[in-house]
């Protein structure tokens, strides 16, 4: 018989795909919490392997569902899916090939308790199949308020698979954008709707989770990439004060000059970067720019 909680605090909503032995792993990190009342949501994209078998092998362990639909392509559908299964008022975001450390849900409930809405916390990098930590990290920001305007207007970070924010929010925005367009950032899209309702993001100090960089995840840097983040861009822009909409270009430059400079179109690289520099961006996401136009700008691999 399933664990089951009457009450559960938190739902963690997993999207999944074809990841059986990822999503093994990351349920392993579930049944290791140090806090326990939560239930798990795995929310099953179409897939054609053992999906469902594995995460029924936890069904005496954790308050888990399974619940599968047709293939949309995107952890989007999956994720809402989730979020309208859930018994609990907050919702933690993790990834199949992702995983948590033993003190995370507590650390994150004993926060939102508090008074935040939204918490979020650096991961450890991971690409060796020894599950090994690089030493790297995803660096996440502390909030800079207001959070819309920060979101838009400077370089920030916020990890999906760090996240647990408060469902009622989740509601009152429509809950994730299924548009196709914003395929791979529509975390980045929620957290910047999550801004207009709430300033209260908090920033855990401790590194609280793994990111597995395999060559399948949907988040890899690629060309279409750049579509991506111009859409996302080209919801807000408008509703920025005029103001702060010249430093929203320029972060926007300084994104797409990432995208360029990781997949080799180093000309399209110089081009943003030096936008972004030009453009009226804080002076710490200035240097930043300015370094990776140095790197653009010494670059010999071809456009």
């Amino acid at each position: 018989m399933s664990k089951q909680f009457a009450n559960p605090a938190v739902a963690v909503v997993i999207p999944t795909y074809n990841r059986a032995e990822d999503l093994r792993r990351c349920l392993d990190s579930l049944v290791a919490q140090t806090f326990d009342n939560f239930e798990v949501l795995v929310c099953d994209d179409g897939s054609t392997d053992n999906t469902a078998d594995v995460a029924m092998e936890f069904n005496d362990r954790l308050d888990i569902q399974f619940e599968t639909a047709e293939n949309f392509g995107g952890p989007a559908r999956p994720r809402n899916r989730g979020v309208a299964m859930a018994r609990a008022p907050y919702i933690a975001f993790l990834d199949s090939d992702d995983w948590w450390a033993p003190a995370k849900l507590e650390r994150s409930v004993t926060t939102l308790d508090a008074g935040a809405d939204l918490v979020y916390h650096d991961l450890h990098l991971v690409w060796s199949h020894d599950q090994m930590p690089s030493g790297k990290r995803v660096v996440s920001t502390a909030p800079r308020h207001p959070m819309f305007v920060s979101l838009l207007c400077s370089i920030t970070s916020t990890p999906n698979s760090s996240v647990v924010v408060r469902r009622d929010l989740l509601d009152r925005i429509g809950g994730i954008s299924e548009n196709r367009d914003l395929i791979s950032a529509e975390d980045f899209d929620t957290w910047i709707r999550v801004s207009r309702l709430t300033e209260n993001f908090v920033r855990l100090p401790e590194c609280l989770g793994y990111y597995w960089v395999g060559s399948d995840s949907i988040s890899a840097c690629t060309p279409r990439q750049v579509t991506v983040i111009n859409a996302v861009f080209s919801q807000y822009l408008a509703d920025l004060p005029a103001k702060n909409r010249e430093q929203a270009e320029g972060i926007l430059a300084y994104r797409l000059g990432r995208i360029f400079l990781t997949v080799g179109d180093i000309a399209m690289a110089r081009k943003h970067l030096l936008t972004a520099v030009l453009q009226p961006i804080n002076l710490a996401d200035r240097a930043k720019a300015g370094y990776f136009l140095v790197n653009a700008l010494f670059s010999r691999r071809p456009t």
